[in-house]
């Protein structure tokens, strides 16, 4: 099996839908219109992954100054700021069918990658409590419970340092 990381194009944009819907719940799972948008302003922070040509996951997030991700950055892409201090990633989905196979590791490391090559001062993210021993192993610290109440649920800030 081949596969590929590359950065998202706006040709991958009804995949990009498509796969966020099966990952989350309705009520936090971005839409068509945010992933034009995300495309448009911080493209070159959104990497997608291909197994023999077939996109089967990817991560995006905006550069921001800000040491923790707030609601408003996933309704606002303008407010990326590609000078800013930290990565976020506000998703890393994986079809259900290839989970638990390593892609999502190499496409957390590529982002990781490409920020420490950027400079930034590390990643951050917004987790559930299920999912905080998972980014611990790629060097995330658990911040504790997040101010962000995306989607109506509980969230805890991840921060990676370099």
């Amino acid at each position: 099996m081949n596969t590929n990381i590359r950065q998202a194009t706006p040709a991958d944009v009804n995949a990009l839908a498509e796969i966020e819907q099966c990952c989350f719940p309705p009520a936090e799972a971005a839409g068509l219109e945010s992933f034009r948008e995300r495309l448009a302003v911080f493209g070159q922070h959104f990497w997608v992954l291909e197994l023999d040509g077939q996109l089967i996951g990817f991560i995006n997030g905006m550069v921001t100054n800000q040491p923790t991700i707030t609601d408003e950055m996933f309704e606002h892409a303008d407010l990326h700021d590609e000078a800013g201090e930290w990565q976020t990633i506000f998703g890393l989905d994986v079809l259900p069918a290839y989970r638990n196979k390593g892609y999502a590791a190499r496409l957390m490391n590529q982002l990781i990658a490409e920020a420490r090559l950027e400079k930034r001062k590390g990643c951050v993210l917004t987790c559930k409590e299920v999912l905080i021993h998972y980014y611990e192993k790629f060097g995330y610290r658990n911040e504790g419970v997040s101010a962000s109440v995306h989607g109506g649920e509980v969230w805890y800030d991840m921060r990676l340092e370099f």
